[in-house]
């Protein structure tokens, strides 16, 4: 469906693309955008044996703007590949933006859903919260998974609820039996966020069939929506999880968090119906988290891949826009459930790029090593602090009941660009585990209970772990 603007945009990207230079702080295997602006990912997928990536993408400003996807591939979730842009927003009903959505594969063809967004000329005092704004969902499919055919409308404003404002988005489909469902994010009229669930039949035509929320007000805006179900590998008994980024949180422990948070809530009964929603708990507690997407892997493993970012933060910044431009994703995390614990762990691909094994039972100490994978377990039943510095900045510390990263210089200068602190508190350290990237380092503990993701831009490559009577190893990752 090729337009004179989708030329036009394409040349214009091209040209974008070809005097990229993404500098010292460039990543080795966290996907990133060839130039400019990555925000969202979208569409995950593995189809014919690769796996897909999609992602919001604005190449023209490492500031962000006029949104279209993006598109990488990667046979290991490791080592990924930038084959181009097959969305852009060149028709009247996503002019203003190709914004977040997914992929469900099936027959050996690649669905994609995903929000239309159009923004009206302000020639009558719009707001673009109640007035003024189009939220299209829009299907296409791809037979390559490269090439999209046909896109169109299969749900617009009038087919939301009347009470809810024209901020309706991200659509993710999946399919039980002989339905299919899609879950949206939506934003009330009385400013509360929840999520829209619909059914169909043939993927063409949709029917509202509930509306889930808290029982009391948790935020005005719910964005990217996503549920599936795990077996708990303890106890047996199937785990249905509602992930959701919700926006407004606010008060209390919310206050010393990220402006906007993303986590879930573990569901009991049935989404479609009655339903109860038990503690919302986060994704992930560290600066650079939002809009996490999950997909199922063909040998069955949910995967979870994030947004290394964060939206309209004014405290801290990325250097990398200076280089043209900014953000990245998460690495890649096997999601599971154990005894009634949801678990996120780096895939086990990465394990085969690990070389220059190190290891100690006290302290340790490495230098130059941009890339890494850094393990500490075997923790003595009294351990009292484990203490882990980087690049000489950036502490992460477990004692007194809490887990802490914190950025000794929290200027702009500094190696967290503005970063200061967050911290979780954690009665009991078991293990812990470091991957850190060119510009990013992920924490994860106790097997994935508590995981904190972190920019980071030092200036020397420098690890320094103090961890009395643990078992350290630190791996090079030589991607």
């Amino acid at each position: 469906m090729s337009t004179s603007l989708s030329k036009d945009l394409e040349h214009l990207r091209t040209l974008a693309e070809d005097s990229a230079n993404p500098g010292r702080y460039g990543q080795h295997f966290h996907l990133m955008p060839p130039v400019g602006w990555l925000n969202d990912p979208n569409g995950l997928c593995q189809f014919n044996d690769v796996y897909h990536a999609f992602f919001q993408y604005s190449p023209f400003n490492a500031e962000g703007g006029v949104k279209m996807w993006g598109h990488s591939v990667s046979d290991d979730l490791i080592k990924w590949d930038y084959v181009g842009t097959p969305l852009y927003p060149d028709q009247p009903f996503d002019v203003s933006g190709v914004y977040s959505g997914c992929a469900y594969v099936e027959d050996g063809v690649m669905n994609v859903f995903y929000t239309g967004n159009v923004k009206k000329l302000d020639a009558a005092g719009y707001d673009y919260v109640c007035t003024g704004r189009e939220a299209n969902t829009i299907r296409t499919s791809s037979k390559d998974g490269i090439n999209f055919e046909h896109r169109h409308v299969v749900m617009g404003n009038e087919d939301y609820p009347a009470d809810d404002t024209e901020h309706v988005r991200d659509p993710k489909v999946w399919r039980d039996g002989d339905t299919y469902y899609m879950v949206q994010g939506a934003r009330r009229t009385d400013d509360r966020g929840e999520v829209l669930v619909f059914k169909s039949d043939d993927m063409e035509r949709w029917t509202l069939l509930n509306r889930i929320t808290t029982e009391y007000p948790f935020g005005y805006m719910w964005e990217c929506p996503d549920y599936f179900r795990l077996p708990d590998l303890g106890d047996g008994n199937l785990t249905k999880v509602l992930s959701v980024s919700p926006q407004g949180l606010t008060g209390g422990d919310w206050d010393r968090r990220n402006v906007y948070q993303s986590g879930y809530f573990v569901l009991r009964g049935d989404p479609t119906a009655e339903y109860r929603l038990q503690p919302f708990a986060l994704w992930d507690a560290g600066f650079d988290f939002y809009a996490p997407q999950t997909f199922q892997a063909d040998d069955g493993r949910r995967i979870l891949i994030g947004w290394m970012g964060m939206p309209d933060e004014k405290t801290y910044t990325n250097p990398t826009v200076e280089d043209g431009w900014q953000h990245c994703f998460t690495i890649p995390r096997e999601v599971s459930v154990r005894y009634g614990r949801v678990l996120q762990w780096p895939v086990r691909e990465i394990e085969g790029y690990r070389a220059n094994l190190r290891e100690a039972g006290h302290s340790l100490f490495v230098e130059g090593s941009p890339t890494f994978d850094l393990e500490i377990d075997d923790m003595p039943e009294h351990m009292s602090f484990v203490y882990v510095k980087l690049a000489d900045e950036f502490a992460i510390t477990w004692g007194s009941g809490v887990l802490e990263l914190r950025f000794l210089d929290d200027s702009k200068d500094g190696v967290g660009a503005g970063r200061h602190v967050r911290y979780e508190h954690l009665a009991r350290l078991e293990n812990m585990r470091i991957v850190g990237d060119m510009s990013s380092v992920e924490v994860f503990v106790n097997n994935g209970e508590l995981t904190f993701s972190t920019r980071y831009y030092p200036k020397k490559y420098k690890a320094v772990v103090d961890a009395p009577g643990a078992h350290i190893q630190f791996w090079d990752l030589n991607v």
